[in-house]
């Protein structure tokens, strides 16, 4: 994993990373700790990875824990929530970055499956929030991940995920107006194209995304978690409200 020197802008502040064992998620979870951030990463089904990030981390001087939560489970998630909150004694920042990919064509695509995707990648971003907010700290963030797929998709079958994407990013504007009068921020941040294990910069579907690139390659999950990492840190009290992209100009 790609590292650079970070100063330490989180410290002493509490961060939780939902689906943080992997991809885009522990990008994020090790540049937010590299930042000083203690980190909770949230995981299903994958526990060797998510405690070897944490334990990684921890080498690395940071601060990191494993917790399993299951992002389709509303109680599930609530509860986790609340276990951080309370193993740590606050809560700064939370980042909905749980997420999974539904891509086929339409009439192809089952109630189950369609169910699932809005569980996961809508309705926990909804939950985790909503429970968030009963420990965030005054001046705290809430960072959502969504897709530049919410506003450009360049192939046929992504109607679902889209919908999903598109819908976390309205939920962010209302959101910021709500929770304004106490000083905490809400924002989107849709990565383009990212070289993980899901999506390979080398994979199968590299060769016809890569034109749609400006920059002409994948991003890292590095640079993805740099972005959240100025979102959550004190500099950013005045951006709310807002859809980022880091997209390598892949929606320009």
């Amino acid at each position: 994993m790609e590292e650079s020197v970070v100063t330490e802008t989180l410290a002493g502040k509490v961060a939780i990373v939902t689906g943080g064992s992997r991809g885009i998620g522990e990008g994020i979870a090790r540049r937010l700790a590299a930042a000083g951030a203690t980190v909770a990463i949230t995981y299903n089904s994958s526990a060797e990875q998510a405690e070897s990030v944490a334990k990684s981390i921890g080498e690395a001087g940071g601060t990191a824990v494993a917790v399993r939560v299951d992002a389709a489970d509303r109680a599930g998630v609530r509860a986790g929530i609340g276990e951080i909150a309370e193993r740590f004694g606050r809560l700064d920042i939370l980042v909905n970055n749980a997420g999974v990919t539904v891509v086929g064509p339409i009439d192809s695509i089952g109630d189950a499956e369609y169910d699932r995707s809005l569980a996961i990648n809508l309705t926990a971003v909804f939950v985790a929030s909503q429970e968030a907010l009963r420990y965030l700290v005054d001046g705290g963030r809430i960072i959502t991940i969504g897709s530049i797929n919410a506003d450009r998709i360049h192939f046929g079958g992504g109607s679902v995920y889209a919908l999903t994407k598109a819908g976390v990013a309205g939920l962010t504007r209302a959101l910021a107006r709500e929770v304004s009068d106490r000083g905490i921020t809400v924002n989107t941040v849709q990565p383009g194209p990212v070289d993980t294990d899901m999506n390979p910069a080398d994979g199968p579907f590299a060769e016809i995304t890569r034109p749609h690139i400006a920059v002409g390659r994948y991003g890292t999950a590095a640079e993805v978690g740099s972005l959240v990492t100025y979102l959550a840190g004190p500099d950013a009290a005045y951006v709310t409200g807002a859809t980022i992209n880091v997209d390598g100009g892949f929606a320009a």
